[in-house]
């Protein structure tokens, strides 16, 4: 255990200090980590024999470029690129700024559904908030909402994305757990869409506190709504085929999402949003992300080799059987832990970090992985707009240069109360999460 605890020091020291991207400080750490547990030591560092090291480097490195399940990651991000190519972002809010806009608070409850609807296509939470900072903001300024809520239902809608199928992120955390992807989808709809319902009521409540921060809109004819929706039919008939085959069993998730992955291109197609210039762009942002991608995941697989050769998983279950606190308890520290490493670390090296160390001890326990996968995702979403480091919050001041983000950290408040409210449903009342896995695979 001390050797892995010590690796874990070093990989922190590389990460926050040194400041070595995570997927190197991972493989660094996780190789040279385990080449001491085969007896590497200063003095034998000239003569020592790789052999067994690099062995696993290089297995893992090719295991992870042959996997036949990894082809969903690049496939769904191309999905989500030639979707955001395509425009629907606007579309998308003039459809929910249609049915709510007329309500107090109304184009901030339209900015969360559209951010919804549109994370769940595009899978990226930093992309959402980007995007729907530029479709919906100047229409809250037009007519007149406060900046702070304005950018908080912007930068808490974004978060949805990670959550709401199909997630890149559930994906990575199926591959780390060897889990049901499948399940896992189906596990994250229905805390997805209670996010959204948050969302709405934590506007609502602002509204309340304060009407002049969100007044009413314009209301619309039902002629005026119907019309709104005629430009996302496309994308809802594809996010329908590509989750109801997923659910139904029907194809696989990564034959899913070459379905959508098709599917969006000849949505743009047919729109005529597509130029040549923007399929390079979409081609090679999805190249670009995709390599990201795999290189954290290779380095988060040798890292994983080396804390579970160093037997950290069961020196930790170990250690807190002596506690002699319920298995309950010992989810509840576990969250505590993510909350707080949530302010200093982007989620995607949290949840990386903390996956491989967590889930053999939540598995031994006997609670269900995909109900964990559910609770990390969740506080993963907490973290992106937590203070200081609240990704989702620094990409929206980036975009929007006027704002400053103590005005984001301060409209996100009631969200973020909102969130924490959600994980302790999901957490206290599992069958928020696992009705669906149930009722469709078990």
């Amino acid at each position: 255990m001390i050797e892995a605890l010590i690796g874990f020091a070093i990989l922190l020291a590389l990460i926050v200090l040194v400041r070595i991207p995570i997927a190197f400080a991972m493989g660094i750490v996780g190789f040279f980590g385990f080449a001491v547990l085969q007896g590497l030591t200063i003095d034998n560092f000239m003569d020592f024999r790789w052999t067994g090291a690099l062995s696993l480097a290089s297995n893992r490195v090719i295991d992870t470029a042959q996997e036949y399940g990894l082809s969903v990651i690049p496939l769904f991000i191309l999905m989500g690129n030639l979707v955001t190519k395509s425009g629907l972002s606007q579309e998308l809010y003039q459809a929910s700024n249609a049915f709510l806009g007329h309500r107090k608070g109304g184009l901030s409850m339209a900015t969360v559904v559209a951010c919804g609807g549109f994370s769940a296509i595009c899978g990226s939470s930093l992309a959402t908030s980007a995007t729907m900072a530029k479709v919906a903001m100047p229409p809250m300024r037009k007519f007149g909402y406060a900046d702070s809520l304005a950018t908080a239902s912007i930068a808490a809608g974004g978060t949805l994305g990670i959550l709401i199928p199909p997630s890149v992120i559930l994906v990575i955390y199926g591959l780390l757990t060897e889990s049901s992807i499948r399940e896992l989808f189906a596990a994250g709809f229905i805390p997805g869409i209670l996010g959204i319902f948050m969302y709405l009521g934590a506007v609502r409540y602002v509204v309340w506190r304060n009407p002049e921060a969100g007044p009413r809109g314009e209301k619309m004819s039902w002629s005026e709504r119907l019309d709104a929706m005629k430009g996302v039919w496309g994308v809802l008939v594809l996010f329908t085929v590509v989750m109801g085959g997923i659910y139904l069993g029907v194809f696989t998730p990564t034959e899913a999402a070459g379905i959508g992955a098709g599917g969006a291109f000849i949505i743009a197609l047919m729109r005529r949003s597509l130029s040549m210039g923007g399929l390079f762009d979409a081609l090679t942002d999805t190249g670009r992300t995709s390599a990201m991608l795999f290189a954290v995941l290779i380095g988060a697989l040798i890292f994983s080799d080396f804390i579970n050769r160093a037997g950290l998983p069961d020196d930790l279950l170990n250690f807190v059987t002596s506690l002699e606190i319920g298995p309950m308890g010992v989810i509840l520290v576990i969250l505590g832990i993510y909350i707080v490493l949530g302010m200093v670390f982007e989620s995607l090296s949290m949840m990386l970090l903390t996956v491989p160390i967590f889930y053999p001890l939540v598995q031994s326990l006997g609670f269900d992985l995909v109900w964990f996968g559910i609770v990390v995702v969740v506080v993963t979403e907490i973290s992106l707009i937590t203070p200081p480091v609240g990704m989702n919050v620094f990409v929206l001041s980036a975009v929007l240069r006027d704002v400053k983000p103590a005005t984001i950290f301060k409209g996100v408040t009631p969200f973020w109360c909102a969130d924490i409210v959600r994980l302790a449903l999901i957490v206290f009342i599992p069958v928020i999460s696992m009705i669906l896995p149930e009722l469709l695979y078990r």
